[in-house]
This record gives structure tokens, sequence and C-alpha cells, in this order.
């Protein structure tokens, strides 16, 4: 029992599998010479099923930790920037219906709360405009950085879209060449079990019996090792979120350089949601659709109709959908990470970011020796359940909030009875008090913090009761505040160069290394 935990078994690749495998093996390099190992199982024949990928910020730290050149990799994933999402026609459905959640934090925003004053001052500007740049930013296609901002570093906070296929190669290759992780192409056959319900080894068809005495289940939905041989079920949350298939589709440019957004763009449609992404060489798009009030073949349509007949020769790609995640997320010596783990909707972004904090939670929370590891496994369940159960609250918040009554699907959104109790009782909370720094957001390194709440809140139209007596004390800094957003805004919008030119630049000269 006061062994210590020395080898780390990944079974399953992709993104899950090589960013866990990357994360863990950065954090213990030190060990490798005293005998500490990384191996990432992976069989020879499963495709994944990256579709074209919206990350968090969070995912420059997580390269950097790994030693990733981030020249290199946007060069290698046909990755590209991220600043936040503009979500159109989710509130209405009218022609000018859109509003953005950028990656930015609203001004000041650890000093005060600007939603009461912008609620109490109906000066005709969107929430966004009026306590950050970021909109304005995408709305001129702009990058948030130059080519002289050294690597990881911004000017406007910023993530990534990128080639979820491409990405796990380039992180196999950055694992096994730089971070001392062993790779083994080999079909799992076999899950042997010791008496106590720990995973003792895997048997492989190419490869024999691997041991070890952490195992990290990476299989996908098909949660190999703690799904089919641990046992843990898993919890539904259908009811909640509708959205059970999407059809994705990779769209050609009309020219080379056309002009590419640094946001997600999501459109609502009558039974779901589009999503088009901006990668340098390609268009990812794809329609996420509830088949309860749509079939395959209207889904179909719908997306061939926003890409356009010119791209009626092209043929979607249909991927199950199923909503909600395991019932406990490390059992023994097992855990789950990426899809083996759960997924809701691409919608936020929510599976690479899920993927990043648990690999990191591990790296960190790496137990000791098999006496504590139980200890460990409670803690990150604890915090498992937390995260997914805000994230399921986040999504539907955007569902919830619509004004749409043009289709079933929208209508059934907003039944109560398909809204989570803490959701319920946020929104009640929030039609007196808005969201903020303190709010009901209590752990390190939430997914969705409270600006990401207000940002969604007053772009779709909620109303916070605002008593202008309440504003009083902070009048003054707010006022200033805004006054700098507009500076900011104003200096960002002169300066900062077109997303499509700043990535040519990048490939043809690269970024300056820190």
């Amino acid at each position: 029992m006061t062994q210590r935990i020395q080898s780390i078994v990944i079974v399953g690749g992709g993104t899950a599998g090589w960013l866990t495998a990357g994360l863990i093996a950065a954090r213990h390099q030190g060990r490798m010479q005293a005998g500490f190992s990384v191996t990432l199982v992976e069989s020879p024949t499963v495709p994944i099923i990256g579709v074209g990928e919206g990350t968090w910020p969070t995912l420059r730290s997580s390269l950097q930790k790994m030693g990733v050149s981030e020249t290199e990799f946007f060069r290698e994933c046909n990755a590209s920037f991220k600043q936040g999402a503009r979500f159109a026609g989710w509130t209405t459905g009218a022609a000018d219906d859109g509003y953005y959640h950028p990656l930015m934090l609203p001004q000041g925003f650890t000093q005060v709360n600007l939603a009461p004053h912008w609620l109490g001052n109906g000066s005709g500007r969107t929430f966004c405009e009026t306590v950050c740049p970021q909109g304005q930013l995408c709305d001129d296609g702009l990058a948030p950085k130059m080519i002289t901002t050294p690597e990881y570093e911004a000017v406007a906070n910023y993530a990534y879209h990128l080639d979820a296929g491409k990405f796990a190669g380039f992180l196999q290759r950055h694992c096994t060449a730089k971070l001392g992780v062993r790779h083994v192409l080999a079909d799992v056959t076999n899950v042997n079990q010791a008496q106590d319900g720990d995973i003792r080894s895997i048997e492989t068809r190419q490869s024999g019996e691997i041991a070890g005495d952490l195992f990290v289940d990476c299989t996908g939905f098909a949660a190999l090792l703690l799904g089919k041989t641990r046992g843990v079920g898993f919890r539904d949350c259908s009811d909640v979120l509708f959205c059970d298939a999407a059809l994705a589709l990779q769209v050609p440019y009309e020219t080379p350089d056309a002009p590419m957004a640094s946001h997600t763009i999501s459109t609502a449609q009558a039974a779901g949601w589009i999503w088009d992404i901006g990668l340098p060489t390609r268009r990812g798009t794809g329609y996420v659709y509830s088949t309860r009030h749509c079939s395959d073949d209207q889904a179909h349509q719908t997306l061939m109709r926003y890409v356009g007949p010119q791209h009626a020769h092209l043929t979607p790609r249909r991927i199950a959908i199923r909503a909600g995640h395991r019932e406990t997320f490390w059992k023994h010596n097992c855990v789950a990470v990426g899809l083996a783990a759960g997924f809701l909707e691409p919608l936020e972004s929510s599976a690479i970011v899920l993927i990043e904090l648990s690999a990191k939670l591990i790296a960190e929370q790496l137990p000791a020796n098999r006496e504590v590891m139980d200890i460990v496994a409670a803690r990150f369940n604890d915090v498992g359940h937390y995260r997914w159960g805000r994230i399921i609250d986040f999504l539907k918040l955007h569902y919830v909030l619509t004004q749409r009554t043009d289709s079933v699907f929208w209508r059934d959104n907003v039944d109560p009875a398909t809204i989570p109790e803490r959701l319920k009782n946020l929104l009640l909370l929030w039609k007196y008090q808005s969201p903020w720094f303190f709010d009901e957001f209590d752990r390190l390194e939430e997914v969705f913090p409270a600006a990401s709440y207000q940002y969604v809140l007053y772009g779709m139209g909620f109303r916070t009761e605002v008593a202008r007596e309440d504003n009083a004390a902070t009048e003054s800094l707010a006022a200033r505040l805004v006054r700098e957003n507009v500076a900011v805004t104003r200096r960002m919008r002169a300066e900062l160069p077109k997303n499509r030119d700043l990535m040519r630049k990048i490939f043809e000269y690269g970024l300056q290394t820190l």
C-alpha cells in the first residue's frame, strides 16, 4: 500500500490521451530517472472523433507547461486564434439578433461590478461593447496580438481554434520526443483486476501484458476501463440538454486570402445551432441538433442551406451525442478523462478545457502511494461533479433565456421542468442582484466565471432590477472604467492587425520566443 505510484498507463489517444500524457509527464520530469513512467496505449485501428475544436485560454498555459512552441503549434495543427463566441439568433431569431461572449473580463472586474451601472444608465450600447473591447475587435476581423508579441502572451485574451486530428498527432510527437512518454500501438483484449478491485494490467493483442499503478481511461465513449470494466454508470442529462446529434462539415474558403473570423460563430436554428470556426485553410462547420425535434434529413438540409449551394457536393459526417457524464470519475486506481468521463455538447467549447483541468489535477495531486489514492480520488470526484454541474447550468442558460417561440425545440427549452434547480435559484437571485466576482463561484479555476454569466445574461436581454442609490458609492469609479474601456478599444482597433494577416506572418516568420 505504501509503494510509490511510479507507472501511469493511459489507455486511448486523441486529444484527451495525449494532453493527459503531456501534462503528467511534464510535471514529473524530475522523477523519470528514478523509474517514473507514462505509457500511452492506443489502438492502431480506432479513429479519433475530432472534428475541429474550440478551446479556452487555459490551453495556452497547458502547452507552455509542456514546452510546446506556439509557432509550431499554429503551423502543424492548422490552428488559429479564438477571442470568444458570437451567438446569432438565440434571443429572438431576428436578423439583427446577436451578442458576444468574449474572453476578456469586463474592465476593472475585480474593483467594481459594471453591470448594474450599465443597466442603470441606458446608454444604448451593448453590455459587451460598454465593458470590453473584444466584441469590436471581432467585428473588425482583428487578431488578439501582434507579430512582435511573444509566444503565449496576449494583447487581448485568446484561446485557439484547431484541427483536432492534427493536434493529437502533434502532441504525440512532442510527448514521445521531448517528454519521454512511451507510445504503444496495440488493441486491448482484456483488463486484469486484482481481488481488491484495482486494475492490475491490460492485455493487448500486439504487445502482451502492460502493468501499471494508475490507469487513465481515455477510450472515448466506449469507457473501456471505468465504464465496462469497473461498472461505473452513466448519468444522462438529455432531459436538460436536448441536442443528441451533430453533422460536421469542412468547408473551403472562397479564396485563399478570405477573411478569417477570430471567434466562433454559433447560429441558432429551429432544432439546435450551427457552429462556424475559422481555421487558416478552411472553415469547420456543423449542425448540433435534437433528433426529438428534427430528422437527420431536415438537419442536413439546414446545414447545407447555411453553407450555401456552392458546397452542395460536400457530405457531412454524423456524430451521435449522449449528453451526460459518469456517476463517478475516479474509482480504485482508474480515472476517466475526456469522452470516457462524459460529454455534453460543443457549445462554449467545454470539452478540451475539462480534459486540461482533469489532467492538471491528476498531475498536481498524483497520489504518492496506493494508501492515499482513495483520498485523492474523492477530492477529484468532488471537483469533477461540481464542474460538470456548473457547465450544464451554463449551457442551459443560453436556452432558457430565449424569447423564441417559433419552434417546439425553443418552447421545450424554457419548460421549468428542464431547468436545473440551482440555475432556477440563480436566475431568481439575478433578477435583483447582478452576478459578480464573489457571487456563487467559489472554486478555483471555474470553467465559466461570473463574467461569463454576465455576458450571456445581458447579451440575451435579461434585466436585473437596479436601484440608483445602490450605484452611488461606485458611480465615479464605474464611469472612469467605462471611459478607459473606450480608450483601450480605440487603441487596440488602431494597433492590432487583421487576423488573416497575422496568421500569414506567423506561418512565414514565427512568433518571438520568451
